[in-house]
């Protein structure tokens, strides 16, 4: 991947991500794995992000949350730039190992748009279920 908006390039001194941890990892075609943040108090689910094995790294090292920007190609740390800080409270790998929750005490907006959810008033129509009684 590339390089980091935190100032931080991985080196070879650079500790990498414990291998029992990799060796769970099912990666997408980049080498990527969804990240869901979810604020830890309180269940809320914040925003989706990626992660690859040094961003996963990062947060479980740092105690702040690191995602790779598909889009810039290069880490960010969440907060550097808006102010709007994820502090890991826990990480969970799922059952199949292609996503994971991170849960983390916001300060802020999570969504770069400036709410608090990235998925706040962009409801989709549905046809609501009821389990059968």
């Amino acid at each position: 991947m590339s390089t980091s908006n935190d100032g931080s390039n991985p080196s070879p001194e650079t500790p990498s991500l414990d291998p029992a941890i990799a060796d769970r990892l099912k990666r997408d075609g980049n080498g990527l794995v969804a990240a869901i943040a979810q604020q830890y108090d309180t269940g809320k689910v914040l925003m989706l992000g990626w992660m690859d094995d040094e961003a996963l790294r990062r947060t479980l090292s740092t105690g702040r949350v690191t995602f790779y920007s598909r889009s810039r190609q290069e880490y960010w740390r969440k907060g550097d730039t808006s102010g709007h800080f994820q502090f890991v409270k826990s990480v969970a790998l799922d059952c199949d190992g292609d996503a994971l929750l991170v849960q983390v005490d916001q300060v802020g907006a999570a969504c770069h748009t400036g709410t608090e959810s990235c998925f706040t008033d962009r409801q989709l129509p549905a046809v609501v279920g009821n389990r059968p009684e």
